[in-house]
C-alpha cells in the first residue's frame, strides 16, 4: 500500500489501481502511521508526497514487496510444475528439440509441454526475461555474443559446435572429406539474413579466407534443401542436420565457423533449480541426433573430441584409429565420412566377434 500510494501520487489514483475504496485505503495508512509512531505522507493540493520518515520506510519497504512477488511467482510456477500445469520451452531450430519434448515429458508425466521455434535467439531470451517461456535452448556465433536480459542466466551446453557445409550430391567437392571454404568460391551460398549473428559470422568467415561469393537469402529450410538438392547452392548448416536426398554435408577444413550452444532460463524461476536435468535431458537429446549424422560422428571420433560419449555408453576408436585420419594433403587418399564409419563399424564388430570368446570382468554403468 506505501509503495502504491508513492508511486501513484495520491490516495485516491492507489486505491484504484489496488482494487479498493479511497476510505479503506485511508484508514489503512493511519493504521500503519499508527504502528510506526510517525507520518508517512503529507497531503498537499497536488497529491500526497512521503515524508522524511516515508522515504525511509519506502526504501526498505520495496525490496521486501520485490521480493514477496518473486517468492510468490516461483511458488506459482513451482506448484504448476509439481500439479502437471505446464513447462513452455523455446528454441532456435534444431533436431534435438523432438527428443529434448520426449526426455522432459518423461521427467514431468503430468505437465503439458508447449514449444516456441524462433530463427532470433535474441529475440527467445527476450521471452524469457518476459515469462513467456521458461527455458529456451539458443544458438550463439562465435565472436557475436547475444543479448542477455538482467534476470536471464545462461548455462553452456556445448562451448564451441562447428558449423559444417550442405553441398549437391553432385558438386565436384562432395566426395571428398573434409572441404575448404575456398574450393566454394564460385558458388552461390544460401544464408539466412534473419538469424542473429548468422550472415556476420559467415561474412567473417569468407572475409578471412579472402572470398567474395555470391549470396542469396532464403529464410525457408524446405526451398534451400531444394536449391541445393537441386545443384543451385551450397550452405552453412548445423552438423547434426539430416542429410536429404540430392545433397550431402560435409565438414568444413579448419573449423572456421562454430556457435555456442546456451541454455537459458529467468534466475527466479523454478527451472533454474531444476536447470541440472534440464541440462542432462537436451544434451542426451543432443547426442542422440550428433551420433545419427555420419558427417558428425566421424568428426567427433577424429578429433577425439571430449564432447560426447557414445550413445550406449560404450568407447569409440580413438582418432588415430580411423581409417585415412590424417589431414588431406598428407598424401593419403580422401574418405567420405560414410566410409570410416564402414570401416569402424567393421572394427567394431571384429570386436565383439573376438569378445564373445573371452571372459572379462561386468563393469558396472555409471548412472548419469
Amino acid at each position: 500500500m506505501l509503495c502504491a500510494i508513492a508511486d501513484a501520487g495520491s490516495v485516491r489514483k492507489a486505491a484504484l489501481s489496488l482494487g479498493m475504496s479511497q476510505p479503506s485505503l485511508t484508514t489503512q495508512l493511519r493504521r500503519i502511521e499508527n504502528a510506526i509512531g510517525g507520518r508517512l505522507f503529507t497531503r498537499e493540493r497536488t497529491g500526497s508526497r512521503p515524508t522524511a520518515l516515508g522515504r525511509s520506510v519506502l526504501c526498505r519497504a520495496r525490496p521486501i514487496v520485490a521480493d514477496m512477488a518473486a517468492l510468490v511467482s516461483e511458488a506459482r510456477s513451482a506448484a504448476a510444475l509439481a500439479g502437471g500445469a505446464r513447462l513452455r520451452i523455446g528454441s532456435t531450430a534444431s533436431r534435438a528439440v523432438a527428443g529434448w519434448m520426449r526426455r522432459l515429458r518423461a521427467r514431468y508425466p503430468g505437465a503439458e509441454t508447449g514449444i516456441h521455434i524462433d530463427v532470433s535467439a535474441n529475440s527467445l531470451l527476450q521471452t524469457v526475461a518476459d515469462g513467456q517461456v521458461d527455458v529456451a535452448f539458443v544458438h550463439e556465433p562465435e565472436g557475436f555474443p547475444l543479448r542477455f536480459p538482467p534476470g536471464v542466466e545462461q548455462h553452456v551446453l556445448v562451448a564451441r559446435e562447428p558449423q559444417f557445409i550442405a553441398l549437391p550430391e553432385t558438386h565436384p567437392q562432395a566426395g571428398r572429406r573434409v572441404v575448404d571454404m575456398a574450393d566454394l568460391a564460385d558458388d552461390q551460398w544460401i544464408v539466412d539474413f534473419t538469424a542473429d549473428g548468422e550472415w556476420a559470422a559467415t561474412r567473417r568467415a569468407f572475409a578471412t579466407a579472402g572470398l567474395n561469393p555470391r549470396m542469396v537469402h532464403v529464410p525457408d529450410n524446405t526451398t534451400a534443401a531444394a536449391l541445393i538438392a537441386g545443384g543451385e547452392a551450397v550452405s552453412v548448416c548445423q552438423p547434426v542436420s539430416q542429410q536429404r536426398q540430392g545433397m550431402v554435408i560435409r565438414p568444413l577444413r579448419g573449423d572456421p565457423l562454430a556457435v555456442r550452444l546456451l541454455l537459458a532460463c529467468r534466475s527466479d524461476s523454478p527451472p533454474a533449480a531444476e536447470v541440472g536435468g534440464l541440462c542432462a535431458d537436451l544434451m542426451a537429446a543432443y547426442a542422440e541426433v550428433a551420433w545419427a549424422s555420419p558427417a558428425y560422428r566421424w568428426w567427433l571420433l577424429r578429433h577425439g573430441s571430449p564432447l560426447l560419449p557414445p550413445p550406449e555408453g560404450g568407447l569409440g576408436p580413438s582418432a588415430a584409429e580411423l581409417p585415412g585420419h590424417a589431414d588431406a594433403g598428407d598424401g593419403l587418399p580422401d574418405a567420405s565420412p560414410e566410409h570410416v564409419l564402414a570401416a569402424v563399424a567393421g572394427q567394431l564388430r571384429a570386436a565383439r566377434r573376438t569378445a564373445q570368446h573371452t571372459a572379462v570382468p561386468r563393469v558396472p554403468r555409471a548412472r548419469g
